[in-house]
C-alpha cells in the first residue's frame, strides 16, 4: 500500500479530502441525470412530442458524456486536472443554461448534448486525481469514501426533481443545475489543488492520444477491470432510462412517488458501501471482488425471473435492481484501482477510457432497450444479459503483471 507521498509527492490531500472532492466531481453526470428523469414523462406533455424524441434527450446526454471523456482525460495529462475542469464545467454551464430557457424540443436535445459533454469531465477528473494521489488499499478505500458520498446525490435527485417538477415546473430543474455547476467550478478555483505534478505536454496529440489508448486497451491489467464495470455500472446507466417509463407509465407511481422509490437503489449503494469499508479493514479490496459478481448476478436473475412471471410491482422491480445496487458498491474500489494502478503516467487516459466503457455500457444497453420497446421485456433482459457479460469477462481475460 503506497501514496503519491510514499513515491516522493506531497501529500496535497488526506483520503478524505480527496473523497469529498471526488464525489462532488463524480456525481455531477449521474444527478444531471437523476434531476431529469422524473420529468422526462412530463416533457412529451411540455413540448407536444413523442416519448421516443424525449428519450433522445437522454440517448444524446449519454453519448456526449460517454465520447467527450475520451479527451478529458489525455487533457488533463498534458495540461492538468484544474485547467480541463475549469473548461468542461463551462461547457456544462452553458449547456444547463440552454437547457433552462429552450423554446423546443429541438433545442432541449442540444442543450443535453452539451451539458453531458460538459459533465464527462466530472467521472474522469475525480478518479485521475485519485489515481495522482494514492495506490493500493489507500486508492481503494477512497473509491469506496468516494461511492458512498457518490450515492447521496443520485439518491435524493430523482425526489428533488420530482418536488420541483410538481410545486415548480421543470424549468427549475435545469436551474439547479446551474447552481451545481456553478459550485463546482469555485470548487476547482479555491478548494482543490494541481494533482497532476507530471504533465506531459505531448498526452493530447492525437497520435498520442490513440497509442496509448491502444496501449491500455491491448494490457489485461486494464482490460479485464474495465470491462466488467463496463457491464455492472453501466447496467445502472442503462436502468435509469427504463426504470422512470417501467414504475411511472406501467406501475403507476407518480414523479414525487418515483422520485422517493428510487431511495431503495440508491440506499442499497449505500449500505453497500458501509458494508465495504468495513470489509476493507480486515480483507484486501480483490477479495470482494467474486462475492461482489454473485451478489449481482442474484439481482440480474431476480430481474430476468421476476418480471417474467408476476405482474410489474415496484417491489418486483425495485427488490432486484437494489441487490443489484448493494452489489456495485463492492466491486467497484477493487476493480477501479486495479485498472488505473499500473498506469500512473497515463491516468487520466486511463480513467477516461474507464469511463467510457461504463457510459459506453449504458449507451450501449439503453439502445438496445429502445429497440426492443417492450419496457418490462426490455428490463428482464438487458440489465441480466450485462451482469452475465461482466461476469463472464471477470473469468475469461487472463491476468498479468
Amino acid at each position: 500500500m503506497t501514496s503519491s507521498a510514499a513515491e516522493g509527492l506531497p501529500a496535497l490531500l488526506s483520503e478524505r479530502r480527496a473523497a469529498v472532492i471526488g464525489a462532488l466531481l463524480v456525481a455531477l453526470g449521474p444527478v444531471s441525470m437523476a434531476l431529469y428523469t422524473p420529468a422526462m414523462p412530463a416533457l412529451v406533455t411540455a413540448f407536444g412530442t413523442t416519448l421516443a424524441t424525449v428519450k433522445l434527450s437522454l440517448t444524446v446526454y449519454f453519448a456526449g458524456f460517454a465520447f467527450a471523456q475520451l479527451l478529458v482525460g489525455p487533457l488533463s495529462d498534458a495540461f492538468g486536472r484544474r485547467p480541463t475542469g475549469f473548461g468542461f464545467m463551462g461547457l456544462y454551464l452553458g449547456g444547463s443554461l440552454l437547457a433552462l430557457f429552450a423554446p423546443s424540443v429541438e433545442v432541449l436535445i442540444a442543450a443535453r448534448l452539451v451539458q453531458g459533454i460538459g459533465a464527462a469531465a466530472g467521472v474522469a477528473l475525480s478518479r485521475a486525481i485519485v489515481r495522482d494521489l494514492f495506490t493500493g488499499q489507500q486508492s481503494a478505500r477512497t473509491m469506496n469514501l468516494i461511492g458512498i458520498f457518490l450515492a447521496i446525490g443520485p439518491a435524493i435527485a430523482p425526489t428533488i426533481g420530482g418536488v420541483i417538477l410538481v410545486t415548480v415546473g421543470w424549468h427549475a430543474i435545469f436551474a439547479v443545475m446551474v447552481l451545481y455547476g456553478i459550485a463546482l467550478v469555485s470548487m476547482l478555483l479555491y478548494v482543490l489543488p494541481e494533482t497532476n505534478l507530471s504533465r506531459t505536454r505531448g498526452a493530447a496529440r492525437p497520435g498520442t492520444l490513440v497509442t496509448n489508448y491502444r496501449m491500455l486497451l491491448a494490457d489485461s491489467r486494464f482490460l479485464r477491470p474495465v470491462l466488467v464495470l463496463g457491464g455492472t455500472v453501466g447496467g445502472i446507466y442503462a436502468i435509469a432510462t427504463m426504470l422512470p417509463f417501467l414504475l411511472i407509465d406501467i406501475v403507476g407511481l407518480t414523479p414525487m412517488e418515483f422520485g422517493v422509490g428510487m431511495l431503495a437503489q440508491t440506499g442499497a449503494f449505500i449500505l453497500g458501501g458501509i458494508v465495504t469499508k468495513h470489509l476493507l479493514r480486515r480483507h484486501d479490496a480483490s477479495a470482494l471482488v467474486l462475492p461482489g459478481l454473485a451478489i449481482s448476478l442474484a439481482g440480474g436473475l431476480g430481474l430476468a425471473i421476476g418480471l417474467r412471471v408476476l405482474p410489474p410491482s415496484y417491489l418486483a422491480v425495485m427488490g432486484p435492481v437494489a441487490v443489484f445496487a448493494f452489489s456495485i458498491a463492492m466491486i467497484m474500489p477493487a476493480l477501479t484501482t486495479d485498472a488505473l494502478a499500473p498506469f500512473p503516467a497515463h491516468a487520466g487516459s486511463a480513467a477516461a477510457l474507464m469511463g467510457f466503457a461504463q457510459m459506453g455500457g449504458g449507451l450501449l444497453g439503453s439502445a438496445i432497450a429502445a429497440v426492443l420497446d417492450d419496457t418490462v421485456t426490455a428490463m428482464a433482459s438487458v440489465l441480466p444479459s450485462m451482469i452475465v457479460f461482466a461476469c463472464f469477462m471477470q473469468f475469461l481475460i487472463g491476468r498479468r503483471g
